[in-house]
């Protein structure tokens, strides 16, 4: 039989009159690059923890088909329209895999949280997944992050040996949450559903944050399945992908509508809304023409960027995830930006 989850609820300690909380900052590591070494990483991880960024993510990804060399994917990036059926990375790239960093991460910093954003789970077995969190979780002494989606790319499945797991994602999904939770907050754990089916076990050390690390889930298509997941299991956060402004307020509203409809004790205000959004600063103006996914964010000069994120931070975007760009822009210009946007931009936008 199943074990129970006890599935806690984070009390809501804000009253409405309280100021919005300073927007926090996260990077995202441009470990997906047609080639990246690992000084670049440790370059960049070390200025995110000497500016007092609250995490570092890294990207993942497993392969890349060369037929989306050719533009020749099923999907385009994503799933999203507006993308090309392509990845940004050639099939000859040199990129490195995210999840190998993670412990990397755990080793290189001491203040900064780190994680992956996000977590294709039908790439992984739940059960290893979870004792493998949990150890990173001491190693970096209570500081990992867990961004979990579904995945996206058919070909990624077939090279992962997943493909079978393709049109039930989403449930692979669902019960990697109730293993992880399970094993990180029992003793012994059991669990017989349709992709782990497995007796009272033991997994080895608990993690140090208590009941366990926070989870965020990545949903790109469908808030009502994503409102749906933070509330049953109580997830401390969403994490999109280029939303416009617009785009956010809608996807927070309807996350905040579905917790309501589904009774949660918790509201949207009491999460974590992010999103993954390119990042240059430019000398000259770019054009902030309204394109969807493919418009200039946080593309543009420190004044243009300065607006961006002050509308984000009006829109109720809670935490950036700051994304060099794949190709074009050489690591140390990246350094530099970051370095200008924590001391030129942010205060600015912290003095709403």
């Amino acid at each position: 039989m199943r074990e129970r989850l006890t599935l806690g609820s984070a009390p809501d300690c804000r009253s409405p009159e309280e100021v919005v909380p300073p927007m926090k900052l996260a990077l995202y590591l441009p470990n997906f690059r047609d080639k990246v070494t690992v000084e670049e990483l440790e370059d960049l991880t070390a200025l995110a923890e000497a500016l007092d960024f609250d995490s570092v993510w890294t990207l993942d990804r497993i392969v890349v088909p060369e037929a989306s060399d050719r533009q020749e994917l099923q999907f385009p990036f994503g799933m999203m329209e507006q993308f090309p059926t392509a990845l940004p990375v050639s099939a000859r790239g040199e990129w490195l895999h995210g999840m190998p960093l993670i412990p990397w991460l755990a080793a290189k910093t001491s203040k900064v949280r780190i994680g992956m954003s996000i977590i294709d789970t039908p790439y992984r077995s739940p059960g290893v997944l979870a004792g493998e969190i949990a150890t990173v979780d001491h190693l970096s002494n209570g500081r990992v992050n867990v961004g979990i989606g579904s995945g996206w790319m058919p070909e990624e499945f077939a090279a992962a040996s997943a493909s079978h797991i393709f049109p039930k994602r989403h449930k692979h999904v669902r019960e990697t949450i109730e293993i992880m939770q399970g094993i990180w907050t029992n003793e012994l754990f059991e669990y017989h559903g349709e992709f782990a089916d497995f007796d009272s076990c033991g997994f080895g050390a608990k993690p140090v944050q208590k009941p366990h690390p926070p989870i965020y889930f990545s949903g790109l298509k469908d808030p009502k399945r994503s409102a749906s997941r933070i509330a049953k299991y109580g997830l401390a956060g969403w994490i999109g992908i280029q939303d416009t402004h617009d785009e956010l307020q809608k996807w927070r509203a309807a996350i905040g509508q579905e917790l309501e409809a589904l009774g949660s004790a918790r509201s949207v205000d009491d999460l974590d809304i992010c999103s993954m959004i390119w990042f240059v600063i430019t000398d000259e103006e770019t054009d902030q023409t309204p394109q969807g996914k493919l418009s200039n964010l946080m593309v543009g000069t420190a004044g243009q960027i300065t607006d961006s994120l002050k509308r984000y931070k009006e829109a109720g975007l809670s935490m950036p995830l700051i994304w060099p760009p794949f190709q074009d822009v050489p690591v140390s210009k990246t350094l530099d930006d970051l370095k200008r946007l924590k001391e030129e931009i942010m205060p600015k936008v912290d003095a709403m």
